[in-house]
């Protein structure tokens, strides 16, 4: 087998905006440079042009269904699908596709392969064991050195089959003299946020562990102490039917007499320079994050960045050197904190990102992700090739 007979065969549920969607894009654009082929087997989602523009085929299937039926009916089409592009690896990054990719590797004979992105909390015995489908294969990527302690934990089994390899940025996106000024400057008009303001940016979708309403909170604790008034806090990210959650949000900025300190923006494609837009970037997640792109992709974009004490961001942030770590939820501690990165100063607050830039370039860059994932699947390639 030569290099330009080797597919591999990623499976994802949707192609939406989100960190899983981003890498198996990036995995893509990587293996077609080596000449590898790169097959998606997906629903599909608005990230389906940027699968074709990397090289990578989508094979469309009801991927993010967790129907019984559905997810035994996906593993005979992926096994199908398997034999008919002659896939070498079968990756899934994600748990409900899992389970048929799982099935599919196992009816064909092909090394199966998957990666934590997320923290999988396993309440009780049933989901478990529906978790563990992220352990059974010849390889468990985790994507954090937090996540593979934690996999470690949750299945003592699995350590043997745990490998690390850090999320990555892309650096030459997420790199500060890329950006225009122009995009920056639209941004901030779009915020409304006038030339004196500091903005303080938290990116992420609308659903509460996401820690907004830990953020509306801190912007009212600091609005008591006469602290707000330079602050502008733009919360970003997509409802995705979170009707209710959106509303309770709007609500609470309306409670606290912030609506014009705290701008609730849909998804913003350009968040390159919606972290250049900003002068602290805050992760207030209320549980961990596996990896937590925003704290890498902020530090990267040489912004400070205040992330809650759990999770990938101990390893992104170096605390009081790139950004400060806060207790999850507690938003007086955020609030804390904020105060302390205005205070310090725009030099500073340089400073602090020019270090987590740096940070970041040196660990968890999407090149070294890539080629670290690559080198994996030509260790479980080698064996039958």
């Amino acid at each position: 087998m030569t290099d330009k007979d080797i597919a591999i065969l990623q499976v994802v549920p949707a192609l939406d905006a989100g960190g899983v969607e981003r890498t198996t894009v990036e995995m893509t654009a990587a293996l077609s440079q080596i000449g590898w082929r790169s097959l998606v087997a997906s629903q599909g989602g608005r990230m389906e042009p940027d699968l074709s523009a990397a090289g990578g085929k989508l094979l469309r299937l009801p991927l993010a269904s967790k129907a019984p039926h559905v997810m035994i009916a996906n593993a005979l089409h992926l096994a199908r699908l398997v034999r008919q592009h002659r896939a070498a690896i079968v990756h899934a990054r994600s748990r409900a596709p899992a389970w048929s990719a799982l099935i599919a590797a196992r009816m064909t004979g092909v090394p199966f392969v998957t990666t934590y992105h997320g923290f999988y909390n396993a309440s009780n015995g049933v989901k478990r064991f529906y978790n563990s489908v992220m352990v059974r294969g010849k390889a468990a990527i985790a994507n954090s050195q937090w996540t593979a302690e934690h996999i470690a934990r949750e299945y003592r089994g699995a350590r043997a089959r745990i490998v690390v390899i850090p999320r990555g940025v892309d650096l030459a996106v997420f790199d500060p003299a890329a950006v225009a000024p122009e995009r920056v400057a639209r941004l901030r008009q779009d915020w409304a946020a006038q030339p004196d303001e500091l903005v303080v940016l938290l990116p992420g979708r609308l659903t509460r562990w996401k820690g907004q309403r830990v953020l509306i909170d801190a912007m009212a604790q600091l609005a008591r102490q006469n602290q707000a008034s330079l602050l502008r806090a733009v919360l970003i990210g997509d409802a995705q039917g979170r009707r209710d959650y959106k509303a309770e949000l709007r609500a609470a900025i309306a409670a606290n007499g912030l609506e014009g300190r705290i701008v609730l923006a849909d998804h913003v494609g350009d968040m390159a320079a919606a972290y250049l837009a900003a002068d602290i970037v805050v992760s207030a997640s209320t549980d961990p994050e596996a990896f937590g792109r925003v704290a890498a992709e902020g530090a990267a974009m040489g912004r400070p960045v205040i992330a809650t004490d759990h999770g990938g961001a101990r390893e992104t942030v170096l605390p009081n050197a790139s950004g400060l770590l806060v207790a999850p939820g507690n938003a007086l501690a955020l609030a804390n904190a904020l105060n302390a990165l205005i205070a310090a100063g725009a030099d500073v607050r340089a400073a602090m990102g020019a270090k987590g830039r740096a940070h970041i370039a040196a660990r968890y860059t999407v090149d070294r992700m890539c080629a670290d994932t690559i080198a994996l699947y030509r260790e479980l390639i080698a064996p039958v090739v």
